[in-house]
């Protein structure tokens, strides 16, 4: 945004207009949404504040009760521009009121430290004392590229972001405080290798498609047989054409169409793997953690097909995962939650969206760190945040069935970090269209129905 914004200025547009145009278009969606409420609007000394100063008078102008409260004098030319344009009363922090709406201007993107307790005591007390609260850009308090909260702020009802998201609306915990969620367009383009997942657009099956070229999915089963039933039934309800689990003697079928081939010992496995009719491969969920799932790992990595690494096998690689996957030339996808994350890397998530791109550039592999805020980044620095999100997948075997998703958009011949995307989104949706309290099984169930709402 930064970058964009220099670019216009620096074509003659000047930064008043552009301050202009926020403002108006913030002001023009708070009317829309609350009409004429009393208002208090929060001005910080920063561009953010010229922003509230101009929703202030155009609300004003519509006949609405605004007061304006500042703890300081803008300090940029074009805040002290839109103040100047102001018709209406300002106050102190200490002197201000509350007000059935407040809206947030203290303070925008850019922020890297707390506000402090002088300040942060007053805009709690009219934060708490209105009964709508509005952010500009970003609540304050709110660091704009990692989802961190600089202070303990409560969560707004509507969050207004102006020009183009920042990584903290979609990132948690900043994103908890967001509340609705809106943009507005201020005429600036900014480009960037960060984009919010879109729902994919997919195609289905022609009149000379069959299982094969719809795709095989093959899952490695291990020791607890639940986890790779889970991946297989994902694979089958988002698309594969042909789903089979490799499992020691006596696994249990998830179902009659899918097709369990015992394989006796690690050799046979590698051989049954070398099947070039295998378009992708899921390995890790329910695999185990001893000497016979390394083992097994080991074998799924020698596999020319698409390879999706999850669960299990993930604490097996743990730090020399790298190294594990050097040289593979087919797509590789990972999908760790945060703990795997840890244990791939050997060291605690600092930062979502750098680490992951960090960790698919040194593996080669496209990474999906999976959780409420899921971000996937692919080995070029392309990475994307999940817009979905729902808190009922935080459910045992959610992650097995993430996992069969995306390996059937694998064995569609999505690349890997297309396959991840989609998935992800297929998965999120699914989740919602279940309702509260789903099963793995119930989740499994609306994926048809999701397919269907993106063909």
């Amino acid at each position: 945004m930064q970058k964009a914004e220099q670019v216009l200025i620096d074509g003659g547009t000047s930064v008043d207009e552009l301050m202009r145009r926020a403002g108006q278009g913030a002001a023009q969606m708070i009317w829309r949404i609350s009409a004429d409420q009393p208002t208090l609007v929060l001005c910080g000394p920063g561009n953010n504040g010229g922003d509230g100063y101009v929703i202030a008078q155009w609300l004003l102008e519509k006949g609405v009760d605004v007061c304006v409260a500042a703890p300081l004098e803008p300090k940029t030319d074009a805040a002290r521009h839109a103040k100047s344009l102001w018709r209406g009363p300002t106050l102190s922090l200490a002197a201000a009121q509350t007000a059935a709406q407040f809206v947030d201007c203290l303070f925008g993107t850019g922020l890297t430290r707390a506000v402090g307790d002088d300040w942060f005591d007053h805009f709690m007390r009219l934060f708490t004392g209105a009964r709508r609260r509005v952010a500009i850009d970003l609540p304050s308090g709110v660091e704009s590229d990692h989802g961190t909260l600089l202070n303990e702020i409560q969560p707004f009802d509507i969050t207004i972001a102006l020009g183009a998201f920042k990584p903290s609306h979609f990132l948690e915990p900043a994103r908890s405080m967001m509340g609705d969620l809106v943009g507005i367009d201020i005429g600036i383009e900014a480009s960037s290798q960060l984009a919010i997942l879109p729902k994919p657009r997919l195609s289905g099956p022609g009149p000379h498609d069959h299982k094969y070229s719809r795709g095989l999915v093959a899952v490695v089963a291990g020791a607890m047989p639940g986890a790779a039933q889970l991946a297989a039934l994902a694979a089958q309800k988002s698309g594969a054409g042909y789903v089979k689990i490799f499992a020691p003697s006596g696994f249990p079928a998830p179902h009659s169409s899918i097709v369990v081939e015992t394989v006796a010992d690690v050799d046979e496995l590698k051989q049954k793997l070398a099947d070039d009719r295998i378009s992708a491969l899921v390995v890790g969920p329910g695999l185990g953690r001893d000497d016979h799932a390394n083992a097994l790992l080991d074998a799924a990595l020698t596999t020319e097909a698409p390879l999706l690494i999850d669960a299990d096998a993930l604490m097996i690689a743990g730090s020399g995962f790298c190294e594990l996957v050097a040289g593979r030339m087919a797509e590789t996808v990972v999908t760790p939650h945060a703990g795997e994350f840890a244990r791939l890397t050997s060291d605690s998530l600092a930062d979502k969206i750098d680490d992951s791109r960090k960790l698919a550039a040194q593996s080669g592999c496209h990474i999906l760190l999976k959780g409420s805020d899921s971000v996937i980044a692919s080995p070029d620095g392309a990475a994307s945040i999940s817009a979905l999100s729902c808190p009922w997948l935080s459910t045992a075997g959610t992650g097995d069935i993430l996992a069969g998703i995306i390996a059937s958009r694998l064995a569609s011949g999505a690349s890997g970090y297309r396959a991840a995307c989609e998935g992800q989104w297929l998965h999120s949706r699914a989740a919602r269209l279940a309702g509260p309290a789903f099963t793995p099984e119930m989740l499994i169930d609306q994926l048809p129905a999701t397919l269907q709402e993106c063909l």
